[in-house]
């Protein structure tokens, strides 16, 4: 195995409202860990912004990731995820790759606003052509089974290198529309791919600000089509930080984010915390009531524009089948019932979300109305079989635990 000697890479950015990405500084390989340092003339421009308030303000000097981090989390929310390194080990099977490498090595058309390239005077996309539907499936699906890929593949595997998450995807665009593409797994033992669509369906009618998603079929498969939010007019891109991110925290740190630390941050950070506030809380009740225990802190995100921090809609809602009645959810929610995903305990923490007990309440019953009402519509429309519905209906969504008292 080839091990890797990259040691420096420098960090591209679109500022708000910018077609074209500027050098923003250089991050390098220091005694194990990834130093970041602003270049001199990003610090001049008149629009410079940080990119982030927390971790690498706009000054001059050389930033130290803090803690257990090897890199700056901000840095990290762009490199990409489980299936993206995946997809980077099955191209470069003999080398053992460091974060720089897979900054390097991964789609510039990743989510936020950063970009990675070795060079600091000339930008050069490593995404120009955009494969079809069906060659970012048949890539997905040779990554998987780890059978030799097709030349003709070669670039819609780029597709899915830099994208968050363990599970196969891509990206892509449609004209002036940008979508991430979810595909199924060979490990699924229920239709994820559908399930996903049918909660972020129930989300929006629930008036949860949530991603837009569309469901379609490409050779017999289901593959669902998220628009993207981090991508504006004329190739602009929307800067992006992490929920785990805006806590600081690393993935070995992940089990100690909570909710009520992120609702601290959004008080004193966030555009208009009282409505945000609300909408977080908003959020947490939909996740208890569909049985998505997957909310961890890079499920949250906030829009920065070097001005002020906005929660991005909300994406990577999927309900988790689970045997037994007990859950808990992935963020820590400190109610009095500690981590247990009940009604009850929820209730608990409204007023660290600046509610009355009473508005709780009624959020609460406006969300159970709407998914017995939308249900069997919603799965229609996703063309979900029955015993499919049976398996998640009581057990994922609505499960009886969350109303235990």
């Amino acid at each position: 195995m080839t091990t890797s000697n990259t040691s420096q890479a420098f960090v591209w950015v679109w500022l708000p409202q910018q077609s074209a990405p500027v050098v923003a500084g250089k991050i390098e390989l220091v005694n194990g860990k990834f130093h970041f340092v602003y270049g001199r003339s990003y610090l001049q421009r008149e629009n410079a912004i940080a990119l982030s308030p927390f971790e690498l303000p706009l000054q001059k000097g050389t930033f130290e990731p803090a803690g257990m981090n090897i890199i700056h989390s901000c840095l990290r929310d762009a490199a990409p995820d489980a299936w993206g390194r995946r997809v980077i080990g099955y191209k470069y099977p003999d080398l053992e790759a460091n974060e720089l490498d897979y900054m390097l090595l991964s789609s510039s058309q990743r989510i936020g606003a950063l970009d990675f390239q070795q060079n600091n005077e000339h930008y050069q996309s490593r995404t120009k052509i955009t494969p079809s539907l069906q060659q970012l499936l048949q890539a997905a699906k040779s990554v998987e089974k780890r059978e030799p890929l097709p030349a003709e593949l070669d670039n819609a595997l780029l597709h899915g290198t830099s994208v968050g998450g363990a599970r196969p995807k891509a990206l892509i665009e449609d004209g002036d529309q940008h979508f991430i593409a979810k595909f199924s797994a060979s490990t699924d033992y229920y239709d994820i791919v559908k399930t996903e669509f049918i909660a972020m369906r129930l989300a929006a009618l629930v008036s949860l600000n949530v991603a837009e998603v569309h469901l379609q079929q490409v050779m017999g498969k289901d593959v669902l089509l998220v628009k993207r939010f981090d991508r504006g007019k004329k190739q602009s891109r929307r800067l992006m930080l992490s929920g785990l991110s805006l806590l600081q925290l690393n993935e070995m740190e992940a089990r100690y984010a909570s909710y009520q630390d992120l609702a601290d941050i959004i008080r004193r950070h966030f555009n208009n915390p009282k409505e945000t506030l609300k909408e977080l809380y908003k959020r947490i009740v939909f996740n208890i009531l569909i049985g998505n225990t997957d909310d961890h802190a890079r499920n949250h995100a906030a829009f920065w524009d070097g001005q002020s921090l906005k929660l991005t809609p909300a994406y990577d809602i999927c309900p988790q089948l689970r045997t037994g009645q007990e859950a808990t959810q992935a963020m820590v929610l400190n109610g009095e019932s500690g981590n247990y995903s009940t009604l009850k305990n929820a209730l608990s923490i409204c007023k660290t979300y600046a509610l009355k007990q009473e508005e709780a309440k009624q959020i609460i019953e406006h969300q159970v109305s709407i998914i017995k009402t939308h249900w069997e519509t919603i799965c229609a429309e996703a063309q979900l079989g029955e015993i499919e519905r049976q398996r998640l209906w009581g057990t994922a969504i609505l499960n009886p635990y969350c109303f235990t008292e």
